[in-house]
């Protein structure tokens, strides 16, 4: 059985950056966890804050952005050709523009060996304007080049360290209801899906090019209701609006303050509430 506090490896975290991550919201994430639970389930893993600071030592974590775990798969199984091959890029916009648009060729993206996508995913995130994954209706990443100075595509010793604890990690590309399949009585599931938008201009939740609306959000919430009914322990983060405290209205909700960096007016950046969801 899994305690709270499983970690192995000291001061493990993220390797990319990721819109809405949780590392600013770690204690209050951990104080709402279970005690006890048996295995870890992440389907929205994204930059896999909570996973990493808890490092599970029987995890399950999946995603519906396929490139996003081909990256997580290669840290795992061949994390130092990724180093090696994340040493060869050049922080210049017009490189940028060149690793971005070797996506537009869908035929020429495809020689690309797993390595080689796992390490323009990193290099794009670390670069690109303030870490936003987005793509476009074709799939294609579209964020502009972020201007950084002096960026750092990776910590040597967190990626070596990020690589063993996924070792003992199962890692799909898999809808999050693939869970289902899976999780048994006593089982810890953690959802942090896009979050509903606050307003129609706040809408980030393009992570994929399917988009994650209410229809999206009102399904998470039927397999939220098969977890309860099968006495598996869920928490689920989501935006603060009337639409999600009554969609949920039949579990505790407890609300957190969570800082939001990501808005082209600064002025509307600050502090907002966010519900934290849970079962038990």
């Amino acid at each position: 059985m899994s305690t709270l506090f499983e970690n192995i490896i000291g001061d493990l975290h993220p390797f990319i950056k990721w819109v809405g991550g949780k590392r600013q919201l770690l204690p209050e994430l951990q104080k709402a966890m279970p005690s006890f639970y048996n295995r870890y389930y992440e389907p929205f893993v994204g930059g896999g804050a909570l996973f990493f600071s808890v490092q599970p030592q029987y995890g399950y974590i999946s995603d519906l952005n396929e490139e996003l775990i081909n990256l997580y798969i290669t840290i795992r199984d061949d994390v130092e050709a990724l180093m090696d091959s994340l040493d060869q890029h050049v922080v210049t916009k017009e490189y940028y523009i060149k690793i971005r648009n070797l996506d537009r060729n869908a035929a020429e993206y495809k020689k690309l060996s797993n390595v080689e996508r796992a390490s323009r995913f990193i290099y794009l995130n670390r670069t690109c304007f303030n870490g936003l994954y987005r793509v476009n209706s074709k799939g294609e990443f579209n964020v502009p080049f972020g201007q950084y100075k002096n960026p750092r595509l990776y910590e040597r010793q967190n990626l070596l360290d990020c690589s063993s604890t996924l070792k003992t990690t199962e890692i799909q590309h898999a809808d999050f209801a693939n869970i289902l399949n899976y999780v048994k009585s006593g089982d810890f599931v953690y959802f942090d899906p896009p979050y509903l938008p606050l307003n129609i201009t706040s809408n980030f939740t393009s992570y994929t090019k399917e988009g994650f609306g209410i229809d999206m959000q009102k399904r998470l919430k039927e397999v939220c209701d098969e977890l309860n009914n099968r006495h598996v322990m869920f928490m689920l983060s989501n935006s603060d609006t009337e639409f999600i405290n009554n969609l949920y209205a039949d579990y505790s909700i407890t609300k957190v303050y969570a800082s939001r960096q990501i808005n082209s007016d600064a002025t509307k950046r600050g502090k907002i509430t966010e519900v934290l969801v849970k079962n038990y």
